[in-house]
């Protein structure tokens, strides 16, 4: 019997980090100016290499994990250069990346339905253990993968993660991925902006976007591929299990809801009705690209995206979403523009079914952590200078009533240890958390992490300075920083450490990563420290 053939042929016989680089590298082809040539195949069978997307896992449990993968030997076609037939598509899951020590096989039906991608449920795995994964579609082999479960219920080892936002393909290189995955993390979570809508050629020169902005199932499915191509990128969903949720870049700019940027038929934009079309041809391609279990698959024009992991007893992780179920902004979205529309206790953020679900996660953890990776801006953020509140109104600012909801219920339930992971807004920044931010003397709640984006925003610069109206506005601000990165946190029972990783430049390829700022929360002790 001829042996199967593999898509990255070095990668189960190299050890450790190299072994996965070559794994992931390999079946990667940089789309930026056209896939490259793909060997043709007998009607009906699968191409050479259907692997050209690589490999991901993600949302580890303590016995299991979602195994990811998408047949396309044509990235950018439309059907993938796919057969419209279901593929049967082999997993098995090892102790070593030689795949000697075989612990679980398991067999999925790729279908066109589904743009052929794969998620597999992978479940009697062991607790806080590392993995390597692999998947054969006929006669080939895909790269090889490494994740890792979550810890056992009780057990309080440290919890080594990263978490990132917003990388733009056209204003940079995702050098900061390939950072993340030499630091090997237990889980990286993503916290929305993985791509953006946009045509080509209308957000930066440094690479150029495939086609026009996104609108239909066809096209989301294209860029979703443009973007898994990037070979920094292959590498970190190969080394480490991803925690994914979205911001708005994924589906359209500052949408809320069912209400697109742009909701003014008049003016000939986009109506309700046209843009639940196009949400439910984004939300569909999201499911499909992302290591997300079946039961996320959305209906319709929804997807359950919030939910909760737990770290054993170190750190519980409730992730939200903050745009399928949030009312319009106010005052048309304007930037530092406040009144009393940003307190209407109708307006919410999170929904009220969601903001239900988020008291009783904060309520039933037992672990000494308990972290939100969300999108958005939490803190108060006022630009303006006296006694105005200016705000960021697509942040919780502009819907202020369901953030004291939120710091009402830490407060009064006593939630201990609470932090919260932020994106969106393509930079660094700390903060710590009052339920009253103009009155600095009230009692500290939390902290929240900002991280900066991938390469949104192009290489920032090297100021740590946002302006003295910042400063004066927001005592509760303790660092900001304009540069590109992510942020690598640390966390045991005693401790959270975070550590803010920057490149100082992205609009070319092979930037080094430092350590620009770490801050330290003592356990029992709200606030943030100098490390």
């Amino acid at each position: 019997m001829t042996p199967p053939r593999t898509s990255s042929p070095n990668s189960l016989h190299r050890r450790g980090f190299l072994g996965i680089a070559g794994a992931a590298g390999a079946g990667a082809v940089l789309l930026g100016t056209g896939a490259a040539p793909v060997a043709s195949a007998a009607p009906g069978r699968v191409p050479r290499d259907p692997f050209q997307l690589g490999v991901a896992s993600g949302d580890p449990l303590p016995d299991g994990v979602v195994l990811w993968t998408r047949l396309a030997p044509k990235p950018l076609d439309e059907d993938g250069g796919m057969p419209r037939r279901p593929v049967a598509v082999h997993w098995e899951v090892a102790l070593d990346e030689r795949f000697r020590k075989v612990v679980r096989r398991g067999v999925e039906h790729a279908v066109p339905a589904e743009a052929h991608t794969v998620h597999a449920d992978v479940r009697g795995l062991r607790p806080h253990h590392e993995y390597y994964y692999r998947f054969r579609a006929e006669n080939v082999l895909s790269p090889v993968g490494r994740t890792r479960t979550a810890p056992a219920p009780g057990t309080s080892p440290t919890v080594d993660f990263a978490f990132a936002s917003c990388a733009n393909w056209e204003q940079g290189h995702f050098t900061a991925y390939r950072h993340m995955a030499e630091e090997r993390p237990d889980v990286v979570f993503h916290l929305g902006d993985y791509l953006y809508e946009y045509a080509a050629g209308v957000n930066g020169k440094v690479r150029t976007h495939h086609g026009d902005e996104m609108n239909t199932l066809a096209e989301y499915r294209a860029r979703h591929a443009q973007y898994k191509t990037d070979p920094d990128l292959s590498l970190l969903h190969a080394t480490a299990p991803f925690v994914v949720t979205w911001d708005d870049h994924e589906t359209d700019n500052n949408y809320a809801d069912l209400s697109p940027e742009n909701n003014d038929p008049g003016q000939g934009n986009d109506t309700t009705a046209r843009f639940a079309a196009r949400r439910r041809a984004a939300y569909q391609a999201y499911w499909e690209h992302m290591p997300l279990r079946r039961l996320r698959k959305p209906v319709d024009t929804a997807l359950p995206l919030y939910r909760r992991l737990e770290y054993g007893a170190t750190a519980t992780f409730s992730v939200l979403d903050t745009r399928q179920y949030r009312t319009n902004q106010p005052y048309g979205d304007k930037w530092q523009v406040s009144g009393p529309d940003q307190w209407d206790p109708k307006a919410t953020i999170l929904g009220d079914e969601q903001h239900a679900w988020l008291e009783r996660s904060l309520a039933r953890s037992r672990s000494t952590w308990n972290v939100v990776p969300q999108q958005i801006y939490f803190a108060n953020w006022d630009a303006v200078a006296g006694p105005d509140d200016g705000g960021y109104n697509d942040g919780w600012d502009g819907y202020r009533a369901s953030r004291d909801r939120v710091l009402g219920y830490v407060e009064e339930r006593r939630i201990d240890n609470f932090v919260v992971l932020t994106g969106d807004v393509h930079n660094n920044w700390t903060n710590d958390l009052r339920r009253d931010f103009e009155r600095p003397e009230t009692r500290l709640l939390g902290s929240e992490f900002v991280t900066t984006s991938i390469t949104s925003g192009g290489d920032g610069s090297a100021t740590h300075d946002p302006g003295q109206v910042y400063w004066d506005e927001n005592p509760h601000t303790k660092y900001y920083s304009s540069r590109r990165g992510y942020v690598r946190c640390s966390v045991s029972k005693q401790q959270y450490t975070a550590d803010y990783r920057v490149v100082d430049y992205v609009t070319r390829p092979g930037a080094p990563v430092r350590t620009d700022k770490s801050f330290v929360i003592e356990a029992g002790v709200p606030g943030v420290q100098d490390a």
